[in-house]
């Protein structure tokens, strides 16, 4: 392995981690030699998670909170410090999916998301940023935006319009933790086949509208995002900075 993208001795958190792209994230984040902390609302899918890491090999522990609850994100990172555990790469991945007309979300339902896709990245990139500018030695964030963070489709209204704050988040936590060697970045995922894809892929109609309107004519695969991952954890990134990548297999590109 290129040392550039050695996670030797790194130690990454990724929320929403226990499946689904959170999940290919960490393993990949593992394979490059980094230690893992995984993240989720189930304790017992957190626990199978944990078991294929250290099955595999890899250096892992998890803890159950929720990421939009700040307290909970506190009482973690406290933590964390107790047992000297300092966290080098967040990856901000936790997110939801809310599918109904504009007209009928109600304020609950468009606040849950945002919580959880938006308000989330804040909060835990918030104290983690503190405690690396603490440490002095700088550290990669990654937050996790999509296709929505550039163009809308009906249906998702709130998943959009957080997704579009996941952009501009990451470039205001450039424009400030730059300065401190701290690099911020997101990955725009496009069309992957994932557990909360599952509707769209078993629908005939989107299912063809996704290959038709990509140049590649098929769906991602989770793995297809970690090579992304891995780069921006790593110093192969080290002067890049307020950026969303988008892996979308040309979705972006075409008319």
């Amino acid at each position: 392995m290129s040392p550039l993208f050695n996670l030797t001795g790194r130690t990454a958190l990724v929320t929403g981690s226990t499946r689904g792209l959170g999940f290919s994230y960490a393993l990949g984040l593992a394979e490059a030699g980094a230690s893992v902390i995984l993240n989720g609302t189930s304790a017992a899918r957190l626990e199978e998670a944990l078991g294929r890491l250290r099955e595999a090999g890899h250096r892992a522990c998890g803890y159950v909170f929720d990421v939009a609850d700040e307290s909970a994100i506190e009482q973690v990172f406290a933590e964390l410090d107790q047992h000297q555990v300092a966290v080098d790469i967040l990856i901000n991945n936790a997110g939801i999916q809310h599918r109904q007309p504009l007209l009928e979300v109600s304020l609950a339902d468009w606040q849950r998301v945002l919580d959880v896709n938006l308000t989330s990245a804040f909060l835990v990139g918030r104290i983690a940023a503190r405690r690396m500018v603490a440490r002095g030695t700088g550290g990669k964030i990654i937050n996790i935006g999509s296709l929505t963070s550039e163009a809308a489709r009906a249906t998702v209204a709130p998943y959009t319009a957080a997704k579009g704050g996941i952009k501009m988040l990451t470039k205001a936590m450039a424009a400030e933790w730059a300065a401190f060697d701290i690099q911020c970045n997101a990955i725009g995922p496009g069309y992957i086949l994932t557990e909360m894809n599952k509707a769209l892929v078993d629908n005939p109609d989107f299912d063809r509208w996704v290959k038709a309107s990509n140049p590649t004519q098929r769906w991602g695969k989770p793995d297809e995002l970690v090579g992304t991952a891995v780069y921006l954890a790593s110093q192969a990134s080290n002067y890049v900075n307020g950026q969303t990548i988008y892996v979308d297999g040309g979705w972006l590109a075409t008319l």
